[in-house]
């Protein structure tokens, strides 16, 4: 059992890793639009007042919610 969850945070913790040196270096070359449309979906909620801001991601998660449920089933699927 522990075997299981020291592997899955070995990979989850690789992951994360690469996909920080791939943000770093997209930064680096000057890149930084090919995520643009993070945060600027049509359903994410944006209000802005003079003392006050309010900011909710609604359809930026649900994209990425639907995106990470495929990768899972994808890898629970060829896994076993």
């Amino acid at each position: 059992m522990f075997s299981d969850a020291g592997k899955f945070l070995v990979i989850a913790g690789s992951a994360a890793v690469l996909c920080g040196l791939f943000l770093l270096i997209l930064a680096r070359t000057g890149h930084t639009d090919l995520f643009g449309w993070i945060g600027r979906m049509p359903l994410d909620i944006r209000i802005e007042r003079e003392n006050f801001r309010l900011y909710f991601p609604l359809g930026t998660s649900l994209i990425l919610s639907a995106l990470f449920s495929l990768i899972i089933y994808l890898i629970n699927k060829f896994n076993h």
